[in-house]
């Protein structure tokens, strides 16, 4: 099996390397990671310049692509042009920090698993939550056999599963739970501060999601912070149906456009028109 490793937390992470280490008991595993962290880097790619490529050696670990991108950059660059052939899986990972609710959205590490599946291939993004213990090989041990069952079951090409580890601090997760998507807002906050040049610069300062909200059924929000590993499947279809077929019921007329002048006819307010005989 040729798997394909990334994450948003740079080349030098220690989750990346942990979790190299474990993969490498399931097949062979190409390295092709951002030169520096990219946390909330979303789906974002470059478009607008070039992307620097280097090969580098990694903790007496393993030889690596660093990437001068996103990370959504270092797998379109690995699948298309770096590896001699295509992928049987993509991971990314271990990210320094939970990939929950909607801060699935803004994730660089589910990004790079995310392009992945966009590329046709099975791809999986694992995440752990911040906490005082930050044992990141112990993460990728219990991460590893999660992997493998994924695997065992049949991941389909295209197919994207999102992991998250708890905090480990505690000790060992309670347990596995397979859960949606939560989808509980995030209130952010910013700290302000009055430059010299008497502009006000902000900068976000931290934040939590919002529990006075209207109670929903469990999701990876909440089977983390009790405790739980939680694996939830994820899609790339954000058509709102319900919305759409109640849309669909609308008449729908489009307004007439207004006639535009032909050549030597237009003119500008004010002016008089200027006739051709």
């Amino acid at each position: 099996m040729r798997i394909l490793l990334s994450n948003d937390d740079g080349i030098l992470a220690p989750g990346l390397a942990a979790l190299w280490n474990e993969l490498r008991s399931l097949g062979e595993v190409a390295v092709v990671a951002p030169s520096s962290p990219q946390s909330a880097a979303a789906h974002g790619i470059t478009v607008h310049g070039p992307i620097v490529v280097q090969r580098v050696h990694v903790q007496d670990a393993f030889v690596g692509y660093s990437v001068s991108g996103r990370p959504a950059d270092c797998v379109k660059l690995a699948v298309t042009e770096l590896l001699d052939r295509k992928p049987d899986l993509v991971v990314s990972g271990i990210n320094d920090g939970a990939n929950v609710s909607i801060n699935i959205l803004y994730s660089g590490t589910v990004a790079a698993a995310a392009e992945g599946a966009l590329l046709g291939c099975p791809a999986i993004a694992v995440s752990m939550r911040q906490g005082q213990e930050r044992d990141f090989s112990r993460a990728a041990r219990l991460a590893l056999p999660i992997i493998r069952r994924l695997l065992d079951n049949g991941l389909a090409p295209g197919q994207l599963i999102n992991v998250n580890l708890p905090d480990l601090t505690p000790g060992d997760p309670k347990g596995i739970r397979v859960v949606p998507q939560a989808t509980r807002t995030f209130r952010d906050r910013f700290t302000r501060h009055t430059g010299p040049d008497q502009l006000d610069y902000y900068w976000l300062s931290g934040g939590d999601f919002d529990f006075t909200e209207k109670h929903e059924a469990e999701g990876d929000l909440d089977a983390v912070d009790n405790g739980y590993i939680a694996i939830t499947p994820l899609q790339f279809d954000l058509t709102e149906y319900d919305l759409m077929r109640h849309l669909a019921t609308l008449k729908w007329e489009q307004d007439a456009a207004e006639p535009r002048p032909a050549d030597g006819q237009r003119q500008t307010a004010g002016q008089t028109p200027i006739v051709n005989r």
